[in-house]
């Protein structure tokens, strides 16, 4: 068996962290984490993406030419920070041999700029080279109707900023291609502005599918607003039935998100921040009020179904307000 072109770290391994795992070790990459505190489940999903378990960050800081940060955006701060104290601590990283760390959270640009600032403005900086990045799409997965093996689905993964994965002497190339990244910008912020823009159509569209679809319920008139939709407008309500019976294991991660998103176009395209707020509650909701917050990847129960989304919805939400009154 050929050595492994180089040794990736991945924070953290959940299903969007597991499909990249996947994906590199399918192109002669090897891949690590540091499961130092992780749940069993994580710990598993590594192992069944054949991911070498480290036991600190130091380890991964040390072991690894590249770290890839996949988190909920509420821990990309905290993540970032994290490798600042490992690569500065006693167990320093060699400027010869720079660490290439690559945010790819969904953040705001300002929220990337701080991150980068952490890195620049400590003894990190000269021997860490920062990527702003983003992923636009799904995790990777082998495509099983491909005729010819070895095909895989892609999320595109834009970067920016003064450094890319590319520049790697010798396997960055390969790397970069197998992740299908793309370098957008010199700029650090334009990776993740494209992430947020991208994001407010479509988390944005389904968090006003569920709030449509579960007022519909209590209203009595669901199937009749499906059938208007499927003939009136049957794209959108593909897109819609899609983003809402998906989002349920990954609402608690996108109150944040939607966060973000507020705050760039509040920050960047001048408008008020009120409608990404918005999402954010009825994510929120989603997770905090309703059993859909309990469900897990690969292990679903509720809502399968549009109509089992707006029921669990309804419920929720009038649980809450007998609580409250």
């Amino acid at each position: 068996m050929a050595a492994p072109l180089a040794k990736i770290g991945i924070i953290s391994i959940g299903d969007m962290g597991s499909g990249i795992a996947k994906l590199l070790v399918a192109n002669g990459f090897s891949v690590a984490t540091n499961v130092k505190g992780r749940s069993n489940d994580t710990i598993e999903r590594a192992k069944s993406a054949q991911v070498e378990l480290l036991k600190s960050d130091e380890d991964l800081a040390q072991s690894c030419s590249v770290i890839l940060s996949v988190v909920p955006p509420r821990d990309a701060v905290a993540t970032a920070q994290r490798i600042v104290d490992a690569v500065t601590g006693p167990l320093r990283r060699s400027e010869d041999s720079p660490l290439y760390f690559a945010d790819l959270n969904a953040v705001a640009p300002s929220s990337v700029k701080s991150i980068a600032a952490l890195f620049a403005s400590s003894r990190a900086g000269a021997s860490v080279r920062f990527v702003d990045g983003s992923i636009l799409g799904g995790p990777p997965s082998p495509k099983a109707d491909s005729a010819a093996a070895g095909e895989w689905y892609l999320p595109s993964i834009p970067t920016s900023g003064p450094h890319s994965l590319s520049d790697i002497p010798g396997y960055g190339p390969k790397l970069f291609a197998t992740l299908n990244m793309r370098h957008i910008s010199p700029e650090i912020g334009a990776a993740s502005g494209l992430k947020m823009c991208f994001a407010s159509f479509s988390k944005g569209f389904t968090s006003l599918a569920i709030q449509s679809f579960t007022t519909a319920h209590r209203l009595g008139v669901l199937h009749n607003l499906k059938d208007e939709l499927q003939t009136v407008m049957p794209h959108h309500y593909k897109l819609a039935e899609k983003g809402v019976v998906g989002m349920a294991p990954k609402a608690y991660r996108w109150v944040a998100e939607m966060e973000e998103i507020a705050r760039t176009l509040s920050e960047e395209g001048g408008f008020a921040p009120d409608s990404f707020i918005g999402a954010a509650k009825v994510y929120k909701t989603v997770a905090d009020d309703t059993v859909l917050g309990q469900e897990k990847i690969g292990k679903r129960k509720r809502g399968t179904t549009v109509e089992d989304v707006a029921a669990a919805m309804a419920e929720g939400i009038q649980t809450k307000r007998k609580k409250n009154d």
